[in-house]
């Protein structure tokens, strides 16, 4: 049922009109199709086709990839082959797993996908207890999921009707080339939506893979504003059918604004939104129907060659990192967050928050020293890994779904695999093997005797004399967390000349297109130590990780690879150890990197990198001759209208006005 709501609210979004919204440089929701000179129009020869990762059956099981422009192109996915996506019949060239997506003209020409999400507040039922503090799109939690084929251009209109909150929205890992004004952080590339206004997003989906998109308006998105995010492309092993993205996240009850410093309150895991508050702790009893538990489907296992299924992983939680398993099952796991690899084995898969992981598992119980069930049920099982001082749940709270292979709908009696790793580590670094090469050229921002620029994670509890929430940092070895303007993004002082505000903690990187930028995040600066481990985000760019190492302090045991190194845009900083990653700057903008525990980010873990400022500029050079810098602008005067009258505040009756503006907003605001 949950599949059908959430697949059917989606896939009209599509056809739907505009309303009376103003969106800012929209051009309204119509596809739009090639226009040829002359009178006379070539028909459309191109291909038009299912895509292989799309919902087999059942609402919005229609959705086609439409290549339409590509004359004499054909797909050529098939469940033998899925490393193949489009084929020239006449010439044998094709788009691949082997294509170089990093480069722009190595792009399927697709069409223009529109959809329209509103932003609501919200009461939500996932477990059991009443959440009355739920901010969803569409009205439901998880939000739509958005889906569009590699190369198509994508446009989403977002409305934002919250009462008393503004809003932007982050498509987390698109790679936003030339386009940072679409990136949706708040304070960075754009104002807040205020409430009643609207906003445009146009991107291009150059990469393929599973993503989400969500809230960046401070801790918003753990509220409930985020939803699961396809890109269909190729694959670098074969299935044969896949399954929804399974959204993985832990949950409250207090709204995020409130568990920044209180924590979450009664907290249980969902999966797609999906949970049992009393199996996480036995002592809460429920207060509303518990739902029944998130449940996924395979057929029986087959004589010949047992079916094989896509499953899409991705952790959206507010503070914990995942280890998923099934139990029986092996899993093959193919991508790291966008990123292509070669498959590898492994009964569990570690997902950080923010990190997405596509495996393959084969309709085909494995024994694990005991008999395989005979109803067929199996237990789905998410377990928080050890990291920081999270609170765990009591005994059997990881079971957090069922993969079933009949119709019995008996909750499994199957055991966890055996040796089942809690470690708060990235999967091992060997194993995450891009398909596509990179060769990591030397840094561009090192002098002789470094690597690079140090960033240092660092924790203090004398920060609130910065703003009243500050106690975390990564900008270089001094304090200094992060607090953006909302009503002054850097994306508008692209011309900027003067010296930054300390606040915004901006690290310009002025060099080539094909300069490489190495950085190293490693713990406090004084003594080497972090708790871990945190999950390292940056926006705009994949980036190569050229050592991962855990107990060693920089540059202690340095060994850096840089003939095709793993890369993803999540990395999880080691407990007590240090990572140094490199990106090329060949992407202009102002780009942010935080850690994507929702409160760590909160408290200021996060830094700007201003990458190549001058071509930035010329991509957006003024409100005269750009329309990215005017809707911008537009957006940040109905913002601060907004926001300049404190009656406007939570909850709406002016008491908010004597903590001013800081006092009411005393976060990063990221």
């Amino acid at each position: 049922m949950i599949e059908s709501i959430w697949t059917s609210a989606t896939y009209v979004l599509s056809f739907l009109t505009l309303s009376p919204f103003r969106g800012p440089g929209s051009d309204g929701q119509a596809p739009l199709l090639p226009s040829l000179d002359g009178n006379d129009r070539e028909p459309l020869k191109g291909p038009i086709f299912k895509p292989p990762g799309g919902r087999p059956a059942g609402p919005g099981s229609d959705f086609a990839c439409d290549y339409s422009r590509m004359t004499g192109w054909l797909p050529c996915s098939t469940p033998e082959n899925r490393s193949c996506w489009l084929k020239n019949e006449k010439t044998g060239a094709e788009y691949n797993i082997n294509t170089n997506y990093e480069e722009s003209d190595n792009t399927p020409i697709g069409i223009t996908r529109n959809y329209v999400l509103d932003v609501t507040d919200q009461w939500i039922n996932a477990d059991g207890l009443n959440f009355t503090d739920g901010k969803v799109f569409n009205g439901i939690y998880p939000g739509p999921w958005i889906q569009a084929c590699w190369g198509d251009n994508v446009t989403v209109t977002v409305r934002n009707q919250l009462k008393h909150n503004g809003t932007s929205i982050h498509w987390h890992g698109i790679r936003q080339l030339q386009t940072m004004n679409m990136d949706g952080v708040n304070g960075v590339t754009q104002c807040p939506i205020a409430p009643r206004d609207s906003f445009t997003y146009t991107w291009k989906a150059m990469q393929y893979g599973s993503s989400w998109y969500h809230s960046h308006f401070s801790v918003q998105y753990a509220d409930g504003a985020l939803g699961p995010m396809t890109l269909h492309g190729p694959s670098s092993a074969e299935y044969d059918e896949a399954k929804l993205p399974i959204l993985m996240t832990d949950w409250g009850h207090n709204s995020a604004f409130r568990a920044i410093t209180a924590g979450l309150q009664a907290p249980s895991i969902l999966l797609n939104g999906i949970g049992n508050v009393t199996r996480y702790n036995n002592n809460i009893a429920s207060q509303l129907k518990v739902p029944d538990p998130y449940t996924i489907h395979f057929d029986p296992p087959a004589k010949d060659r047992p079916k094989r299924y896509l499953l899409r992983l991705i952790n959206t939680s507010f503070e914990s990192t995942f280890v998923f398993s099934i139990d029986n099952h092996y899993l093959q796991i193919i991508g790291s967050d966008f990123v292509p690899i070669f498959p590898y084995y492994n009964t569990s898969v570690l997902v950080g928050i923010g990190q997405r992981y596509h495996v393959i598992v084969e309709a085909k119980p494995q024994s694990n020293g005991t008999p395989l069930p005979t109803d067929g049920n199996f237990w789905i099982r998410t377990w928080r890994a050890n990291c920081f001082i999270f609170p765990k749940g009591d005994p059997g709270y990881e079971k957090t779904g069922i993969l079933r292979y009949g119709s019995s709908e008996a909750l499994p009696t199957t055991s966890a695999w055996n040796g089942i790793a809690l470690n708060c580590s990235d999967e091992t670094y060997t194993s995450l093997k891009p398909i596509v090469p990179w060769t990591v050229g030397k840094p561009a921002n090192a002098p002789s005797d470094s690597i690079g620029e140090e960033l240092s994670v660092r924790l203090s509890g004398a920060g609130g004399t910065i703003f009243p929430l500050a106690k975390f940092s990564m900008g270089g070895n001094d304090f200094n967390p992060l607090q953006i303007d909302f009503g002054d993004p850097t994306f508008l002082k692209l011309n900027y000349t003067g010296k930054w505000n300390p606040l915004w903690v901006v690290f310009p990187e002025n060099y080539q297109s094909t300069d490489w930028v190495y950085m190293v995040l490693k713990g406090d600066s004084a003594n080497g130590v972090t708790t871990g481990a945190h999950p390292i985000h940056l926006h705009g760019h994949d980036f190569a990780i050229l050592q991962q190492i855990e107990n060693a302090t920089f540059p202690a045991k340095l060994n850096l690879t840089t003939n095709n190194p793993p890369r993803r845009d999540v990395v999880l900083l080691p407990t007590n150890g240090y990572a140094v990653i490199a990106f090329k700057t060949d992407n202009p903008g102002t780009w942010l990197m935080h850690c994507h525990i929702a409160f760590h980010a909160s408290f200021g873990l996060a830094l700007q990198i201003m990458e190549r400022q001058q071509s930035a500029a010329a991509l957006f050079p003024s409100v005269e001759k750009s329309p990215g810098i005017r809707a911008a602008q537009d957006t940040c005067n109905n913002w601060n209208r907004w926001w300049g009258d404190c009656r406007n505040w939570w909850p709406g009756d002016g008491t908010s006005c004597p903590f001013g503006k800081n006092g009411f907003s005393p976060d990063s605001g990221i």
